[in-house]
């Protein structure tokens, strides 16, 4: 029964007490209508000339009265009887059906509801109030659900202003603590060993944290970053392609590209999201290896396929690949100074765009990851 949804719930609930109602009355009145039927019996056994004494009971099949008589009083309460049960199986039938199709109408308010909330993320919070003039069961719903809306856009506004005021802070500072380790490694070149690698894991982890903070200042000032550029994605993955060569060289990795597609978007996001793509696709590949960017116009919307032919992402991974600060090998993102931060500005960028990212498929031949978005009004 809990596997049932509602409609079918009210709907069974509603059959079965159509069918008990029925019942009832078909007892009621079969016993009211052969009570009748007996005492028409009687009164034409009273004026019977076979019996001459005081009138009796009827009995139907009795010999004393004509046969005809006999024969349809009997047919008749039998014929009575069979009505009222298809009648009551009919009924109940009936019932249920306009039970199913009148709740589906009555829960169609419910149901739209349910659409709605499937809907929601959280850079769509402030469009997904849903008017309160509805029946008067949902209002208090619509109430709380546009209060619950109200309070999670400005958590996420004050997390996202809280963002972007630390890594703001934390700009400078971390700026000049590198400037000032560069500067004492060149003003000591003959230092010891020790003091020369002590200053290098210094100054990569200044670096590190310098990339973390650029990062989250740009998530944090994703909002206010208009989207109507038209895009032309064949000669922007030709620039991220030339800006990662030098990257790719090292690792003896092949890039290529196939396909074109014009979209509306924000020309610098969308060049963030496959350059960050690219870039992870490069760090966590195989030596000697391929990464394919292929670019597919499927009618309304635009395919972004970035191919590698790394070692794979287990299949419990491959939604959390996406949240900040997630990394599968803790190790190897430190030895390719990776943050954990890099996928989870390309989920941000598609929700910007109203788009998807998702691992399409992935195995020990490699990870194919799919962005979906929107052309919008080319």
């Amino acid at each position: 029964m809990k596997k049932l949804s509602l409609q079918w719930r009210i709907t069974i609930m509603t059959a079965i007490l159509i069918c008990i109602t029925c019942v009832l009355m078909n007892f009621l009145i079969g016993y009211s209508g052969k009570h009748y039927m007996n005492s028409i019996g009687n009164g034409i056994s009273a004026f019977s000339d076979i019996d001459i004494g005081e009138p009796g009971a009827f009995d139907p099949q009795s010999g004393n009265l004509d046969n005809e008589v006999t024969i349809i009083i009997s047919g008749a309460q039998e014929s009575f009887g069979t009505t009222n049960w298809y009648i009551t199986g009919a009924v109940t039938l009936l019932g249920g059906v306009l039970a199913y199709f009148v709740s589906g109408r009555a829960l169609k308010p419910l149901c739209s509801f349910a659409a709605q909330i499937e809907n929601v993320q959280p850079n769509n919070l402030a469009d997904m109030e849903i008017s309160e003039d509805v029946l008067p069961e949902f209002k208090q719903f619509s109430k709380s659900f546009n209060s619950m809306i109200k309070r999670l856009d400005e958590g996420f506004s004050a997390q996202r202003q809280f963002t972007g005021n630390a890594a703001h802070e934390l700009r400078t500072p971390l700026a000049l603590t590198q400037a000032q380790i560069e500067l004492f490694a060149a003003e000591h070149p003959d230092a010891r060993p020790e003091t020369t690698e002590f200053l290098k894991l210094l100054l990569e982890q200044t670096e590190r944290m310098s990339q973390m903070t650029k990062t989250l200042l740009e998530m944090s000032e994703l909002r206010s970053v208009p989207c109507n550029d038209r895009i032309e994605l064949a000669p922007m993955i030709e620039e991220i392609i030339t800006d990662l060569e030098p990257i790719a060289d090292k690792k003896g990795i092949a890039l290529d590209y196939d396909g074109n597609g014009m979209m509306i978007g924000s020309d610098t996001l969308i060049y963030r999201l496959i350059f960050n793509l690219t870039e992870n696709a490069i760090q966590y590949n195989r030596t000697n290896a391929r990464v394919h960017i292929s670019v597919c116009d499927n009618g309304d919307d635009i395919l972004i396929r970035v191919r590698d032919n790394g070692h794979g992402i287990p299949e419990k991974y491959r939604e959390s690949i996406f949240q900040p600060f997630f990394r599968i090998d803790k190790s190897r993102s430190r030895a390719h100074g990776g943050v954990g931060l890099g996928l989870s500005l390309v989920w941000e960028i598609v929700l910007l765009h109203k788009g998807a990212v998702k691992v399409e498929e992935s195995s020990d031949d490699g990870t194919v990851i799919l962005v979906t978005l929107p052309k919008g009004q080319t």
